[in-house]
């Protein structure tokens, strides 16, 4: 069993969900295609339990902290990405996002909110880019909306998988399959 769970991690199965843009996502309504994005695509959702499993493991004002400074830094992302402001190294930032982000959790590194806050801040302005490239042409506030409520539950999940024991092992597994994502 322990082989076939690690087989299924490493798998790279629907990795990127960055194809271009989606105007017909979930049916044409901007809410629902804002809140499914964040869950279609391997790379998104271990970025985003990561943030709150590393927030939990800082700890004190990191827990909202973290989290809030993704979250806002990904909606102005979506708005450059919507924009169609080009930022460079996009797919490449948020493949390592899960990888560095995994690594500081399995290491158990504390870094101050002043050095911790922009590193997060960055991955949440890739992360968001993506989802504004991709967003619908009508209904771009209802879909940074759901991309937002999205985000910030994939968030709360970690913070909660953050306060369990397995914590650095999860932040390990995270940076592996982050990895495999990337050479995928």
């Amino acid at each position: 069993m322990k082989k076939l769970s690690a087989a299924l991690l490493l798998t790279p199965t629907a990795a990127l969900a960055h194809t271009g843009a989606h105007t017909g996502h979930a049916g044409g309504a901007p809410l629902v295609a804002g809140l499914s994005h964040p869950l279609g695509g391997a790379d998104h959702l271990l970025a985003m339990v990561a943030v709150g499993l590393w927030a939990a493991g800082i700890g004190g004002r990191a827990v909202w902290a973290l989290p809030l400074a993704f979250v806002a830094a990904m909606v102005a992302g979506g708005g450059l990405g919507a924009a169609g402001v080009h930022l460079p190294l996009v797919e490449p930032a948020i493949l390592a996002s899960s990888i560095v982000i995994g690594a500081a959790i399995a290491l158990a590194l504390r870094p101050g909110l002043a050095m911790a806050l922009p590193v997060i801040a960055v991955f949440g302005l890739m992360h968001g880019h993506a989802h504004g490239v991709e967003g619908p042409a009508e209904g771009l506030a209802a879909y940074a909306a759901g991309f937002a409520l999205a985000t910030a539950g994939l968030h709360g999940a970690g913070i909660a998988l953050g306060r369990l024991p397995l914590a650095r092992w999860l932040g390990a597994a995270t940076a592996a399959a982050g990895l495999a994502l990337a050479v995928a």
